[in-house]
């Protein structure tokens, strides 16, 4: 998979330090199996040979808070900038994202359950990747609301990728960027999965595979991350996946520090209140302008900023969370010593201030468990109106009390022609205060048959319901009444034709215009008794047979329908050598019977 992942690497006098706290961190919250020693002597394996590296793009590399309260000399956390005293806060996952990472988790377990795969490790992706979709920057149905892109990856630093999606996901014609909540290169997205036809998942249910979508992206995500049988609870299988997303033993230890803090507890923010990371990549942009200065490019000699500078090295006066943009205090002080507050230790001076305690999260809100189907029937209409009762369900939790505020998607499958308002094939809604979503109006259209309505939660994990629906034929136009739309006399001469359109009728029903009522035409005898088809005089001709002149003589035609207006013109009439008046007889299904007049002249000086 070529999803693809930012390299910033702070490099410097920091580096060994940031390694030796992550690994020790690591030690009693790692995936199964692992300690910060294995890590530390371990050099994964490159992933398999057929999956694709990223683009050679940045990440972000800030690393979640230590629990220790006095961080070793040396540490990057020292002081009391945004590293410094974060992990309630960093703890804190938006709403709508972590609803993603759970509903792609349970997806993924269902689907694959050798894989094993945990949220918490797509949390930590995702944090590494995008920073939490820029702190939970994202709408009702987990779109983020600007572009996350990457650097163009136009070989300058990078891996060299000409554009593939013709700027569909990245706006950028000449070359990819990594897209969206999760970082995947458009091609990748699109044409990179193991059977051709990409990693593109749909996550939320709404018949698109969108990469700035964070319940597509995480589930494509998982997707990727179980690839090939993996297990992930095996380490050197946790590794290779990972590694697949950014082939970099900081990126590994980055993003397994985060999967391991988030394993020790989260809890829910408010979309937007996410905590964004200190160390802002320049090169993300919502507008595809990608692009950075001085960094490290994944091939290039090293970035020797520390956290808290700028491109080139100077300082960057961008406000950060916690800070007040000046060094100093609230700031970070890499590779100085000090106190959490920042100061510098005095002589003798070993005995370090208590700790603050840790504010316990307060308590996500409650979530559905279950959506239940609201009546006992399926759902019918007849082609072409609408259906009676819309689809309904209602959320509830585990003790059966409904919850409201629900957002839950009805998606109509391709199998059916029928649309919600302004054609729509899905469409969202939230539940009311007893815990209800109602669909709004659902008209049929001319497919007739069965269908399954599904019916899913946006944010949550609730297994999706199916409604059925059925659309039934329409019935047969009836008419009760023919008549023709002219009192003119009909009259030819024989061997020639009636003028066109010489006969137009109208069809009636109680009254009212009859649309699609289906007519039968047909030549007739002047037996009033038993008006049987007549074998000479004037005829149709079969324009199905062919012939220079549309087709062989008929004298009764079917198929024959009346128009939206309840009219009817009848095909050309011909005439043979026999003069005389002859008789049609215009028939409906329903009884309705005209009877028209058709007088043929003898040729002149016959």
């Amino acid at each position: 998979m070529a999803a693809t992942f930012r390299r910033r690497l702070h490099r410097g006098a920091a580096s060994t330090a940031v390694a030796a706290l992550v690994l020790a961190a690591l030690t009693a919250s790692q995936a199964p199996g692992a300690t910060g020693a294995a890590v530390a002597k371990r050099r994964p394996a490159p992933p398999p040979a057929d999956v694709p590296i990223d683009g050679g793009s940045a990440y972000y590399t800030d690393l979640p808070p230590l629990k220790s309260p006095v961080p070793p000399h040396g540490s990057p956390h020292t002081g009391k900038g945004p590293a410094a005293g974060r992990g309630p806060a960093e703890a804190g996952l938006p709403a709508t994202v972590l609803a993603a990472y759970k509903k792609a988790a349970t997806a993924i377990d269902a689907s694959d359950p050798g894989c094993k795969l945990p949220w918490q490790l797509l949390a930590g992706i995702g944090k590494v990747e995008s920073g939490q979709a820029r702190g939970g920057a994202v709408d009702a149905e987990g779109t983020t609301l600007r572009p996350i892109l990457g650097p163009q990856l136009n070989g300058h630093g990078f891996a060299r990728i000409t554009d593939t999606d013709a700027g569909r996901y990245d706006g950028d014609l000449t070359h990819d960027r990594a897209v969206g909540p999760m970082q995947f290169i458009p091609s990748t997205w699109s044409n990179g999965g193991p059977d051709g036809t990409g990693w593109g998942a749909d996550g939320n249910g709404d018949g698109k595979k969108d990469p700035h979508n964070v319940f597509d992206a995480a589930l494509a995500a998982g997707g990727y991350l179980c690839a090939g049988d993996r297990d992930l609870t095996a380490q050197d299988d946790l590794d290779r996946a990972i590694l697949g997303y950014n082939h970099s033993d900081e990126y590994l230890r980055t993003v397994l520090s985060w999967y391991a803090f988030y394993r020790n507890g989260t809890h829910e923010v408010p979309d937007g209140k996410g905590v964004l990371p200190v160390h802002r990549d320049t090169g993300r942009s919502g507008d595809g302008h990608g692009g950075r200065s001085g960094d490290d490019h994944g091939g290039r000699s090293g970035d020797k900023r520390h956290p808290g500078h700028g491109p080139g090295g100077k300082p960057d006066k961008s406000p950060r969370p916690g800070g007040s943009g000046k060094p100093g205090k609230g700031q970070h002080h890499p590779g100085k010593p000090g106190r959490p507050d920042g100061t510098r230790p005095t002589p003798g001076d070993t005995q370090p201030p208590a700790p603050k305690p840790t504010p316990t999260p307060s308590p996500e809100p409650e979530h559905p468990t279950t959506l239940v189907r609201v009546g006992d029937q399926d759902l019918t209409a007849t082609a072409g109106t609408e259906f009676a009762t819309p689809p309904q369900v209602r959320a509830q939790d585990d003790r059966g009390k409904a919850v409201a505020g629900v957002p839950v998607r009805f998606t109509l499958p391709p199998a059916t022609d029928a649309r919600f308002p302004q054609g729509a094939t899905a469409v969202t809604v939230k539940t009311d205060k007893d815990g209800l979503a109602t669909a709004p109006t659902l008209r049929a259209g001319d497919r007739t048959g069965d269908f399954r309505i599904r019916v899913s939660t946006v944010r949550h994990t609730a297994p999706a319901v199916e409604v059925g629906a059925t659309v039934k034929a329409r019935p047969a136009p009836k008419a009760d009444k023919l008549a023709r739309t002219s009192d003119k006399e009909l009259t030819a001469t024989a061997g020639k034709a009636f003028a066109e359109d010489a006969v137009e009728i109208k069809a009636t029903y109680r009254g009212e215009l009859a649309a699609g009522v289906a007519v039968t035409a047909t030549m007739v005898t002047n037996d009033p008794q038993r008006p049987v088809e007549n074998d000479k005089g004037p005829y149709f001709k079969d324009p199905e047979a062919g012939g220079r002149d549309g087709g062989k003589p008929v004298r009764t035609l079917t198929g024959l329908t009346t128009d939206a207006n309840g009219l009817l013109k009848l095909p050309k009439i011909y005439t043979d050598a026999y003069p005389g008046t002859f008789l049609l007889r215009l028939t409906t299904a329903d009884g309705a019977v005209l009877t028209v007049k058709l007088k043929v002249a003898a040729p002149a000086g016959s």
